[in-house]
């Protein structure tokens, strides 16, 4: 791969089992050798820790060929194992960023020492950082390794197809953006301008999980078959339900524990007539051997989701690419066959980071001083090179910081201060490595064995007679909880188990998505198979919304009841802008959704037009609830005012509000 040979930064864009991997890490092999390149030269970073335990092997062998070595460095490896890693630096570390970043505050670690050679970082699945705050902590940890390091490192990140693959490259070069050459790969991108994407996809809908159940158990019998769904609570019950069937059934999910995902993953690798049911969590790189079908229930949230699980398929010679969608009601029918339209459009999401980080950039100040231990209160703002919003922009933060204790300053240094050792200081400052903040969960226990984790609501509600957990797709029996310890012990129960976990914030449809869900209920089928269940059924969709959507543009729609509704189409984040902006037509107590607005009942087509005329030029952000800041990760670390600023931006839609503005409004009674 020249660009990577070359040592230019590069983004490679594959899709799933393209050869990514291979395409970033031959030529650094090669480099490697050539320039006797010594000590721990190059990162691999990925989003998953499973990934990286999947990759080691493959890429232990590639190394080894040179006489090179490669180690693991996660939450999962053993005190014994890093410590060896300290000992023998490995030539190639596999990492996460949060990993990473434990390292460089670690007391253990001589980070300048054993980062000192690094040359160059590859970043697997770049665009699963990307997206959310996790790519703002991989930037500024990149950053931050750059000084230790002394020169600058190659960054080389590997995705699937995207959007925006320049504008993604270009974010990845952080503040080497100006003075580094860069280059996308990108070959499969000119297929899509050719017609629809190749792959067989069908669409059907069978109205309930019993029912997927029994089809997913009728059909491609003999066949390795991968289901995904969109919740934990679903791949268990479907779990259930198929082995009751006698379908041999492994699970997958961020819950489970990670010896019971391996477990499940290897023994689907070596089956052949079996079903493994799983959240995203397989949806990216991770082998889980050669495929005969996916099968979705309901939707995916994107366009670049479905891709990647459309791509677990067709690796076989003579096979292709294929993914059945079993809905289980009318609503994800019509969002499925939108997301199918575009696909067959050869759109893919953009992948854009999200705005205004500032909660980031208290983590990182806070980190800067546990690395460095003390900081000089002018000098905070070189450590990251320049790159935005991390240099001195940021000083109303780091006031902030030391106002409130979290940041001590004394003769013109900064360091650690009580309040961030009382808030974030436990096991040695943990809590501060990572960006994104999980539920409570309590974990399950079969005598030492650890299962999972489930969501503590299901041990405080009220049960008659035994509590019965639905874990790894099977019935446990509550024999003894540890509240302290937030632990409970089970023993195997015969069935009656139920699950459920708190939503791990779902991704708002957008407004391209929206749009395509206007056009399926006006009429258009996306092409693809669609089985007579499924053009009944949307059949039925589009006659009871008819009157929600026109081809010429929105509709206001006033029902008998007085209910007066904006059906716009446009997505949750552009809904918020609308009714942030239009606060003298839009109800003030029941608002909005993703597909319309509730308008105030007095309005009339003359009212309207006079009080939305100039909506356009005067767009507002959306109001924030003050118990939505807990869900910000370090936003205790920052003035109210700036973490609510901080969600309100991420609300905001203001070119989907803005476009929604420009088309003309229809008033209609029904």
């Amino acid at each position: 791969m020249e660009p990577v040979r070359d040592g230019l930064d590069a983004l490679l864009l594959a899709p799933t089992a393209g050869g990514k991997t291979e395409a970033a890490m031959f030529p650094l092999l090669s480099r490697m050798a050539a320039q006797q390149w010594g000590g721990t030269s190059v990162l691999y970073l990925a989003p998953l820790k499973a990934l990286l335990n999947n990759l080691e092997p493959r890429l232990e062998q590639y190394a080894s060929w040179l006489g090179r070595r490669v180690a693991l460095w996660h939450g999962d490896i053993t005190a014994s194992r890093r410590r060896n890693v300290l000992f023998e630096r490995p030539d190639i570390l596999l990492t996460t960023p949060e990993s990473l970043e434990a390292m460089l505050v670690s007391v253990n670690v001589d980070h300048r020492q054993f980062f000192a050679g690094l040359q160059a970082v590859v970043i697997d699945e770049v665009h699963a950082f990307a997206g959310d705050d996790r790519g703002w902590h991989l930037l500024a940890v990149l950053e931050r390794l750059t000084r230790v390091a002394g020169r600058p490192l190659q960054r080389i990140g590997l995705s699937a197809t995207v959007g925006n693959p320049d504008q993604l490259l270009a974010w990845l070069q952080g503040s080497s953006v100006q003075n580094r050459a860069a280059r996308v790969v990108a070959p499969d991108l000119a297929k899509l301008a050719d017609g629809p994407p190749p792959g067989e996809v069908e669409l059907d809908y069978v109205g309930s999980l019993v029912n997927a159940a029994a089809v997913i158990a009728g059909l491609h019998q003999g066949e390795k078959r991968l289901v995904f769904c969109e919740s934990r609570q679903t791949v268990e019950e479907l779990g259930q339900l198929l082995r009751a069937h006698g379908v041999t059934t492994f699970l997958s999910h961020a819950s489970l524990s990670m010896d019971e995902r391996r477990r499940a993953e290897q023994a689907f690798t070596e089956s052949r007539d079996c079903v493994i049911v799983s959240t995203s969590t397989l949806e990216l790189g991770i082998d889980v051997g050669d495929l005969d079908r996916v099968i979705q229930i309901d939707a995916p949230a994107t366009v670049a989701s479905f891709l990647q699980r459309l791509g677990r398929t067709g690796r076989r010679p003579g096979s292709s690419r294929n993914c059945l969608f079993l809905t289980l009601g009318g609503q994800p029918l019509v969002e499925a066959a939108a997301l199918l339209l575009l696909w067959s459009r050869g759109w893919v999401e953009p992948v854009n980071a999200p705005p205004e980080p500032r909660h980031i950039v208290a983590q990182q100040m806070l980190a800067l001083c546990l690395q460095e231990h003390r900081i000089g209160d002018q000098a905070w703002t070189e450590a990251w090179n320049g790159l935005r919003p991390f240099g001195g922009s940021a000083r109303p933060i780091v006031r902030h910081l030391v106002e409130h204790g979290y940041l001590e300053q004394d003769e013109g240094m900064l360091f650690i201060g009580p309040a961030a050792e009382e808030r974030f200081g436990r096991r040695h400052f943990m809590e501060m490595t990572a960006v994104f903040t999980g539920p409570p969960e309590f974990t399950v226990l079969l005598g030492r064995t650890e299962l999972g984790r489930i969501d503590p609501s299901l041990l405080t509600e009220e049960v008659r007679g035994e509590r019965r957990l639905l874990l790894g797709g099977r019935s446990w029996r509550v024999t003894y909880i540890d509240w302290r310890r937030r632990r409970c012990f089970v023993e195997p129960a015969d069935g009656g188990g139920r699950a459920r976990w708190q939503g791990a914030g779902w991704a708002y449809r957008g407004y391209q998505l929206s749009q395509a869900v206007r056009e399926v209920l006006l009429g258009v089928d996306p092409p693809v198979a669609l089985t007579r269940r499924a053009l009944t059924r949307l059949g039925q969709e589009r006659e009871d919304k008819l009157h929600l959507v026109h081809p010429g543009g929105t509709v206001i729609v006033r029902a008998d009841n007085g209910d007066l509704r904006w059906w716009t189409w446009a997505g949750f984040r552009a809904n918020a802008t609308l009714t942030a902006t239009l606060g003298e037509v839009v109800d003030p107590v029941e608002r909005f959704d993703g597909n319309s607005i509730r308008l105030r009942e007095n309005v009339t087509p003359g009212s309207w037009r006079r009080l939305t005329a100039d909506a356009a030029s005067r767009l507002c952000l959306p109001e924030i609830n003050e118990k939505a800041l807990d869900g910000l990760k370090f936003g205790a670390a920052l003035p109210q005012r700036l973490a609510a600023a901080t969600l309100a931006a991420r609300l905001a839609d203001l070119d989907a509000a803005a476009a929604v503005l420009d088309e003309t409004v229809r008033f209609v009674v029904i």
